[in-house]
């Protein structure tokens, strides 16, 4: 399960940024292209935040669809999972978005 490692790393950087202040919530954006399973992350979340200034804060994860160019065809289409095919029946394509995770925000005290 790679989402404990991404989770974990998460909650590193969000600790590292509230400096010592309590975190109440952290949103998340995450990639469709990611194969990150958002229950299963928000379930690592639970754990990885224990015995520290996360401690019961909650998880927002909003996956964002992917998206590509297909170099045969010019067509750019949305992408909801890894299969990287055009419509038009073509593996040949270029990813544009999809594949990033970003803590997009943090409430604190």
């Amino acid at each position: 399960m790679h989402e404990m490692a991404i989770t974990q790393s998460v909650v590193d950087a969000v600790c590292e940024h509230a400096a010592g202040r309590r975190v109440h919530s952290v949103k998340l954006e995450v990639g469709a292209l990611c194969a990150i399973v958002p229950a299963a992350m928000e379930f690592c979340f639970g754990l990885a935040v224990e015995g520290t200034v996360a401690d019961g804060a909650t998880l927002e994860v909003d996956v964002r669809p992917g998206a590509a160019r297909c170099r045969s065809c010019a067509v750019r289409f949305e992408l909801s999972d890894p299969i990287l095919l055009c419509p038009c029946g073509s593996a040949d394509v270029e990813v544009l978005e999809g594949r990033d995770l970003r803590i997009m925000s943090m409430e604190v005290s």
